[in-house]
């Protein structure tokens, strides 16, 4: 249980799904307790981002970040790669305002970084542990973090669509093995009717059937289909996985979401924070985590 980083520098290039302009990604090793930090190389002299909730600027349509009058934009599949392969310390250079979409899922990211190589640091890993059940509603939505050992997910999305209807994640036990088997190649996916009033918006510029899966008013439009039956409950919970890495420690108990979103995702980790007793830091070292303090006293160094 030690801090990861990658073993080497690796880049990809592609175009962000909703500016449509295309952008270099550079994945650079970072150093022990860095944490996953963006950096825009095309803002002056690189303005730096840290993936941390404080820095949430938007949810709508996708997660973006900012900083300093900078920002980056749909990084949710990018951080969930992250996320789902243990990378503790990454600095991930854009020389855009977007991460590029690539086909809708994690799995590019997750060969980019495979690519690349995975090492080991020499400092334990700390790991933020749910000591209280932290719940929070709207309306019919639902997200709620209880106490757990491990890390376990359960997800249901409820779609007035033939093609999705309902769909449920039961407990799915995370690991970096189940991570790429069975999350990390869900696409994100979108209505024929929202997508039109976005190009009339001016977003979503990059997408296409090639990165999303796009739905009518009866069935999926991919001509190559579904990848699993289930990809839409999947792909939301690979969303959620992107911004509980905004969390800045990887993290012990069981989430569950009822027709949630990135704003319920963001609202359950700030009501997590903000809850007195709800969690503890614990560094996990060759023996049993031992507990290091709170994520209230430890906020500003993470």
């Amino acid at each position: 249980m030690r801090q990861r980083t990658i073993a080497e520098k690796i880049s990809c290039t592609g175009i962000g799904l909703h500016s449509g302009a295309p952008v270099q990604l550079t994945l650079h090793p970072a150093r022990l307790d860095t944490g996953i930090v963006f950096v825009r190389s095309d803002a002056g002299r690189g303005a730096e981002i840290p993936a941390r909730i404080d820095r949430v600027g938007s949810t709508q349509l996708a997660t973006t970040l900012g900083h300093n009058g900078s920002g980056v934009g749909t990084v949710e599949h990018l951080l969930a790669a992250l996320y789902g392969l243990g990378i503790d310390n990454v600095r991930i250079e854009l020389d855009g305002p977007e991460v590029p979409v690539m086909d809708g899922s994690a799995a590019p990211f997750v060969f980019l970084i495979r690519a690349a190589g995975i090492f080991e640091q020499r400092g334990a890993r700390r790991v933020l542990r749910v000591r209280r059940p932290v719940e929070v509603r709207d309306g019919e939505r639902m997200a709620r973090i209880d106490p757990c050992r491990g890390f376990r997910i359960s997800y249901h999305i409820d779609f007035r669509h033939p093609a999705i209807g309902r769909q449920d994640l039961p407990d799915f036990e995370l690991s970096e093995g189940s991570f790429e088997r069975e999350l990390s190649r869900a696409r994100t996916f979108g209505f024929l009717h929202e997508v039109e009033a976005l190009w009339r918006a001016g977003l979503g510029r990059g997408g296409s059937l090639d990165n999303t899966i796009v739905l009518d008013e009866r069935q999926v439009l991919n001509p190559e289909g579904l990848r699993m039956a289930d990809e839409f409950v999947r792909h939301k919970a690979l969303d959620l996985l992107g911004d509980l890495a905004l969390l800045g420690l990887p993290l012990e108990g069981r989430v569950r979401v009822v027709r949630g979103g990135h704003a319920l995702h963001q609202r359950l980790m700030r009501a997590l924070l903000d809850t007195p007793g709800a969690t503890e830091i614990v560094t996990s070292g060759r023996g049993t985590p031992h507990p290091e303090g709170s994520l209230a006293e430890a906020r500003a160094s993470l």
